[in-house]
């Protein structure tokens, strides 16, 4: 750790930069941006090999977005979705729209077929921003949909429909005029986040400008964010982490963000140092991967001074950043449309970060204990209690509706019915609102929380959740299924939980065809990784399939007698998987 860095230096600095927020309502995240392209003029703001802008250049990039969008008639709280692969362009898009008040859904680009239709009718949008190598998934996806939204093309266009790339050059990229601006404040929505959340497919979370600044600013603190400073920046841009906290918090502090379209972990430590960066975003099966890779000159050769991001394992958090020569790890707990959020800002190994005293009325989380149900333990007066040191227990945060504490809210979904789901009534005494993460954490007697498991019908793989009744509902569709049941099983060396289907087929049931059926489907990260072939799927007395057992057994052959199949990783198909295979995935020699 930094001789020179205090943890409560770091607080107070988050503290001072969102003090402000509140009282300036009509001062949000492209206003900032616009005053940072005078104040910064050329300096870099957005790096990428595809393309680069200076803080002049993203102000005015996304004036022309906003003089497009004003003359395309897009009103105040219509929808533009946005299916992009991460770079420059892609933020001057959504800072150019939203601040005409337009509201931008972040497209997952992994997403195919019903998965990117079912998003797209969550939001209804007006229109669509697809990069030319998008175009065909996307029209694929949205074939025969009702009330289909105006695709506009970003780059080369033999599709036929309208390029707005060329489109965009005929507009001014200077400050817009006091007739062209829209009353906008912190609390109007600004971008629609996915997240698959605990159950069924995924919702769109609403984000309010209030929190984009909140994201920024709060971090910009932690980080002690400089115009010296370069983040580098693999995540997608389509999530909160990767396309608003990484790119927010560096640029209001007046540094540069180098944006890769996609992690490699052969390249990491080659761009980190070909770029000069001082910073890096990373999601814990990055440091694992990157962990798994032969030693290279570049990965101690950099000037990184902070790794922020979440999931970092307690197993391999020392390993990495004795390897790599990390000086410092800022690790976080927090979702996009959740009120928890816990920051491990003096370094503790493992911890996903604790509240201190004097901030525990900003940031009002609580555990509960759940009963063999998964629901809270209630008393005789139909209250919960909270956990004592180191008991387990879901992680609820009190939704308050202070206009100063942007963090403490609850902004919810499109759905009125998935908001309320999340929300836990009468809690600790009448009356009171609570928001369920879903997750089950654990706090020591020193106040440090540790991320136990998730709750519920969804799994991590591969940096991205994934909803076992989604894939479940895909895999019932498919030729020979007759019924499915999909849950996630461990890995040795992976980070998350690999998909694993129990199924139950027809007669003359041809595996080799499944995985072609599932990648018009399912994005690639949702496909389950093993099969296994059953009889007859056993139910609980509710009729919910059992899976505690079959996650249990996972896919060892020798637990298992049923037919196993693994999804082999280098033939991208299904493959019997039996005790040699299963060896050489427990040893290492096939990776995931």
């Amino acid at each position: 750790m930094n001789a020179e860095f205090s943890p409560a230096k770091a607080w107070l600095r988050a503290l001072e930069r969102t003090a402000s927020i509140a009282a300036h309502p009509h001062r949000v995240l492209p206003t900032v941006i616009e005053d940072l392209g005078t104040r910064f003029g050329e300096a870099p703001a957005l790096l990428s090999d595809r393309e680069c802008f200076s803080y002049r250049e993203l102000a005015e990039r996304a004036n022309r977005y906003a003089r497009w969008a004003l003359d395309t008639g897009i009103a105040k709280g219509d929808v533009v979705g946005l299916f992009m692969p991460s770079r420059p362009e892609y933020m001057a898009i959504w800072l150019g729209i939203t601040q005409i008040g337009g509201i931008v859904a972040l497209l997952n680009t992994h997403l195919v077929g019903p998965s990117l239709a079912h998003c797209v009718e969550l939001v209804a949008p007006k229109h669509i921003i697809a990069a030319a190598e998008l175009v065909e998934v996307l029209t694929h996806a949205l074939r025969g949909a009702a009330g289909a939204a105006t695709v506009w093309v970003h780059g080369p266009n033999d599709h036929g429909l309208p390029s707005l790339d060329r489109e965009i050059e005929g507009y001014a990229g200077d400050a817009l005029g006091s007739s062209e601006r829209r009353p906008v404040t912190i609390d109007d929505r600004a971008l629609y986040i996915y997240t698959s959340g605990t159950t069924g497919l995924p919702k769109a979370a609403g984000v309010s400008h209030a929190r984009l600044m909140q994201w920024s600013h709060w971090f910009a603190g932690l980080m002690d964010t400089r115009p010296s400073d370069r983040m580098y920046n693999c995540l997608p841009m389509y999530h909160s982490v990767g396309g608003v906290l990484a790119t927010g918090a560096v640029l209001v502090g007046g540094g540069a963000v180098v944006l890769s379209e996609r992690f490699s972990a052969r390249r990491f430590w080659s761009d980190v140092t070909r770029w000069d960066c001082t910073l890096f975003q990373y999601i814990g099966e990055l440091c694992r991967y990157l962990l798994q890779t032969a030693p290279v000159r570049d990965e101690t050769a950099h000037r990184i001074r902070l790794a922020c991001g979440n999931g970092l394992g307690p197993d391999i958090w020392a390993a990495f950043q004795r390897r790599f020569r990390i000086p410092r790890i800022l690790e976080f707990y927090a979702s996009t449309e959740g009120n928890v959020s816990l920051f491990n800002v003096d370094g503790h190994a493992a911890a996903i970060g604790r509240i201190p005293a004097f901030l525990a009325h900003r940031f009002p989380a609580a555990l509960v204990p759940l009963d063999a149900g998964g629901e809270p333990v209630r008393d005789e007066q139909g209250l919960c209690r909270r956990c004592g040191p180191d008991e387990v227990g879901e992680a609820i945060g009190k939704i308050v509706t202070d206009a100063a504490n942007v963090g403490a809210r609850f902004e919810g979904y499109t759905s009125a019915d998935a908001t309320e789901r999340k929300i836990l009534r009468n809690v600790f005494q009448p009356d009171d609102a609570w928001f369920r993460t879903g997750d089950l954490m654990r706090r020591d007697d020193k106040g440090y929380f540790y991320f136990v498991d998730r709750i519920g019908d969804t799994f991590r793989w591969k940096g991205e959740n994934v909803s076992t009744a989604e894939v479940t509902h895909v895999l019932r569709a498919c030729a020979g299924v007759l019924d499915a049941v999909v849950y996630g099983v461990t890995v040795v060396g992976m980070d998350g939980r690999a998909g694993m289907a129990a199924i139950v087929v027809s007669p003359g049931f041809d595996v080799t065809k499944l995985g072609r059926q599932l990648a018009d489907r399912l994005p690639g990260y949702a496909h389950p990784v093993f099969l296994r072939v059953r009889a007859e799927l056993e139910m609980t007395p509710t009729f919910k399939p059992k899976t505690q057992q079959l996650s249990h057994e996972g896919y060892d052959p020798a637990v298992v007698v049923e037919a196993l199949y693994l999804r082999h990783p280098e033939r991208d198909t299904f493959v019997p998987l039996d005790a040699d295979l299963h060896h050489r995935l427990q040893t290492g020699q096939i990776r995931l």
